[in-house]
């Protein structure tokens, strides 16, 4: 029991030496904590972060600067198309004026971007008007448009004649004038083409044309759109309105 008694209590000894030990090394401050605590702070901003208090704020814009903000957003997007009708090459001033008028209502406009679609419309309409095809010119072609083309084929096919055609390419395709009026915006576009085109009668002899020439056509086509409305930008489609023979 002696021997117990001494190893317990050297062993409460012990112990209570380390408690104490540990409580003067960890309740003890060093004096540099804030200096530590600084160059945390500074290595967290030369790394670009905000400090661990924030990092799960979102700094909000101030309710008086949402319009502003808002405002600014529509002028760089202005900007932006502004800058890339200016960039634009072959456009005299006057319809660099009529498409940079476009672009002020509507930002998203690129003049690329409807030279691209307009090459597409014209071979779609040429081809669709030889095959007689109206429901794709229907979806192309204004009103007034779609009856001139209509009629045509009705008489076409009256007289019994079948166009045989081959689209073999686009090689010019320049606007000629531009403007908005109205709410209205128009482009006229001269097209440079190529086409393999011969018309038939009944027996399928050929009556104009060689099925087996390549030949040069130009036509000068206008375009219109309307963006007089929110509602109507949302539509990005072009119509052809009017089409004409070079002078």
């Amino acid at each position: 029991m002696e021997k117990i008694d001494l190893f317990t209590l050297i062993s409460l000894i012990v112990a209570v030496v380390v408690v104490l030990k540990l409580r003067s090394v960890l309740g003890r401050r060093t004096g540099d904590e804030e200096a530590r605590l600084e160059r945390y702070r500074a290595e967290r901003r030369q790394q670009g972060a905000a400090p661990a208090a924030s990092d799960n704020v979102v700094a909000m814009p101030r309710r008086e600067a949402e319009g502003t903000a808002a405002g600014q957003g529509q002028d760089v997007a202005v900007a932006d198309a502004e800058e890339r009708i200016k960039v634009y090459p072959g456009l005299d001033a006057e319809v660099r004026r009529g498409l940079l008028d476009i672009a002020k209502i509507d930002p998203a406009f690129d003049p690329e971007t409807f030279i691209r679609g307009a090459r597409q419309a014209y071979e779609m309409i040429v081809t669709a008007f030889a095959e007689g095809n109206r429901r794709i010119l229907k979806d192309l072609l204004s009103r007034d448009v779609y009856e001139g083309f209509s009629r045509a084929m009705s008489e076409r096919e009256g007289r019994g004649e079948q166009v045989d055609q081959s689209f073999v390419g686009i090689n010019k395709a320049d606007i000629l004038e531009s403007e908005v009026k109205s709410g209205i915006a128009s482009i006229t576009v001269r097209f440079v083409s190529q086409l393999i085109s011969a018309t038939r009668d009944r027996a399928g002899a050929i009556l104009t044309g060689d099925p087996q020439k390549i030949k040069e056509v130009t036509d000068i086509w206008t375009f219109s759109r309307d963006i007089s409305s929110a509602k109507a930008l949302a539509n990005p489609n072009w119509r052809l309105i009017a089409t004409q023979s070079p002078a």
